[in-house]
């Protein structure tokens, strides 16, 4: 039997992609928004393509926010883009 590759929506673009492919943005107990590099932390989950653009559409089209209902502050979205720099090149 094939084994089931767990499938995730990116909060940018909206395409459906194997969770490996992407990264998850994770929301913690305490309600700060962090790039779960490991993708294992605890805490509600939303994914992410591995591109600018992806982060940039979700900013746009407040993608994290519906993820996450509530409201996320610029600096966040500006630490993710830095963070997002360091972990993916290109």
């Amino acid at each position: 039997m094939a084994k089931k590759i767990p499938m995730r929506q990116c909060v940018g673009c909206r395409e459906m992609k194997s969770k490996k492919e992407m990264m998850r943005v994770l929301k913690t107990a305490e309600g700060l928004i962090v790039l779960d590099t490991t993708g294992r932390k605890n805490g509600r989950g939303a994914y992410l393509c591995m591109t600018k653009e992806c982060l940039a559409g979700a900013r746009k089209n407040r993608g994290l926010e519906r993820a996450f209902k509530m409201s996320i502050p610029d600096e966040v979205y500006e630490t993710m883009e830095r963070e997002f720099e360091q972990n993916v090149h290109g």
